[in-house]
């Protein structure tokens, strides 16, 4: 960038700064839902809060089935597959 595009376009420079910000965070939240061991994880994690009674079942089966629904999505599967093989 020249010196006069830098001039020009430094009132912008907060703007810039806070897309790319959001650009970094965006990339980090979808490493994150997409992270098989963060899954799993927590898979764990409700496993011993179903052992210490913490949550009730209800609570703790649909929980479970949301980060099974992810897992399924980060390996490929798709449920008219039906056979259980994974892409």
């Amino acid at each position: 960038m020249g010196l006069i595009t830098g001039l020009l376009t430094l009132p912008l420079a907060p703007v810039r700064g806070t897309v790319w910000l959001a650009e970094r965070l965006q990339e980090q939240a979808e490493a994150e839902l997409f992270d098989e061991s963060a899954i799993t994880s927590h898979l764990r994690e409700l496993d011993a809060l179903r052992e210490t009674g913490e949550l009730d079942e209800a609570e703790i089966a649909e929980a479970e089935d949301l980060l099974i629904e992810r897992l399924m999505a980060i390996r490929g599967y798709t449920p008219e597959e039906g056979d259980g093989e994974l892409q």
